[in-house]
């Protein structure tokens, strides 16, 4: 059959799952008060430290008694604070269903060396979190990056559990609700929903978080920029902008002006439902096709940042080379940057559908996608 290219084009193809696309008002000139030049322990560069926390905060409607830092070397850098610093208390459980997930349980069983308990679900599904002891401190992605499944909510953790939620929540924060009262620790970066500049993390604890660093020394040498308390109480000069290490200011203000247009369009029922729309133009699209599925195979479970697509015409001679070569195609053809599956993941595509993208973006790629599956089913020969 005939295969004609869409007419429609998106306007920004950056579909990338991080570094995001910036939101869609974007101006370099916003960062114009940036404090370049200036020492971050400075007033102004200590008011604009603050200034994102408190944002933060606002936006995101975490608790008054949970602290917030801004740490070193991006979300990575804060899930392995977290790790290094409060495990081995207690028993662990560690939950996987996505190659990020996977990360943290190989650094708490063949790094920290514990004797976890470890719960793996296949690309596409999550674990069974009523299998769960949550009277163990337990270690979790709340939304697979590199899988397209999330959490659905909350309701598997107890209000009474005894062990600590360490929740990774890098590409959930600011497109999902996230129940703080069963989160001890949530980490995120910049760089994904907010469409934020890489190398920064956030690191959020709970009062319960906080008694475990106050009460609990772990038996292993801890790194200058894990060390979270001194003579055994909080740093809380971490959680008012005083920083481990040296920020980049531009950084900071590029984040602050996301916050700021965060709030411009309703705070996080605006930025979530942004996700949502983006995320449904992917899935009507593909509701009625049979050469391509959801990689989520539970509509509870299906992410609505990002949103993981696999092949299924059994025409298809090799998977992995085929979408390799449809996420080259739709580079080329300039609608879609950077939308291959992660390296680790199944073969296909993953559109990154956080807050910043617009669903018309997405509406417009779909067709593309078809085209290139069908130039590219046509040049198998």
């Amino acid at each position: 059959m005939s295969n004609t290219a869409p007419a429609a084009r998106p306007v920004n193809p950056r579909f990338s799952s991080g570094p995001c696309a910036k939101f869609p008002e974007y101006d370099l000139n916003l960062l114009a008060d940036a404090p370049l030049g200036r020492s971050h322990r400075a007033a102004v560069g200590k008011t604009k430290l603050a200034e994102a926390i408190e944002l933060t905060r606002e936006v995101l409607g975490v608790p008054a008694d949970y602290r917030i830092g801004i740490v070193p070397a991006s979300d990575t850098g804060a899930v392995e604070m977290a790790m290094w610093t409060m495990l081995g208390a207690r028993p662990v459980e560690m939950l996987a269903w996505e190659s990020f997930g996977e990360g943290w349980v190989t650094d708490a069983v063949k790094q920290l060396k514990l004797d976890a308990t470890v719960r793996k679900a296949d690309y596409g599904q999550i674990v069974d979190l009523a299998k769960v002891d949550f009277n163990k401190d337990v270690v979790f992605t709340w939304n697979g990056t590199t899988s397209g499944v999330r959490v659905p909510n909350g309701d598997a953790i107890p209000a009474d559990r005894e062990g600590l939620t360490i929740c990774d929540a890098t590409s959930a924060a600011f497109a999902m609700e996230l129940p703080w009262d069963k989160l001890d620790v949530v980490t995120f970066s910049w760089q994904k929903v907010l469409g934020g500049e890489a190398a920064h993390g956030m690191l959020i604890l709970s009062p319960r978080a906080v008694e475990r660093l106050e009460t609990y020394t772990p038996d292993r040498p801890l790194p200058k920029i894990f060390r979270l308390t001194k003579g055994g109480k909080l740093i809380e000069g971490i959680f008012k902008g005083e920083t481990i290490n040296t920020p980049s200011m531009l950084a900071v203000e590029d984040y602050l002006v996301a916050l700021k247009w965060a709030q411009s369009i309703g705070g996080l029922a605006g930025l979530i439902a942004r996700c949502d729309a983006n995320a449904a133009a992917v899935r009507d699209f593909i509701a009625d096709k049979d050469w391509i599925a959801d990689l989520a195979e539970d509509v509870a479970t299906a992410s609505n940042t990002s949103v993981c697509l696999k092949f299924t015409d059994p025409a298809i001679k090799d998977g992995a080379a085929f979408a390799k070569a449809v996420a080259k195609r739709l580079e080329k053809e300039g609608v879609a940057l950077d939308a291959g599956a992660y390296r680790d993941a199944p073969p296909g595509l993953r559109i990154w559908c956080g807050a910043t993208i617009e669903a018309s973006d997405v509406a417009a790629l779909m067709p593309w996608v078809e085209y290139a599956y069908r130039e590219e089913l046509a040049a198998q020969g």
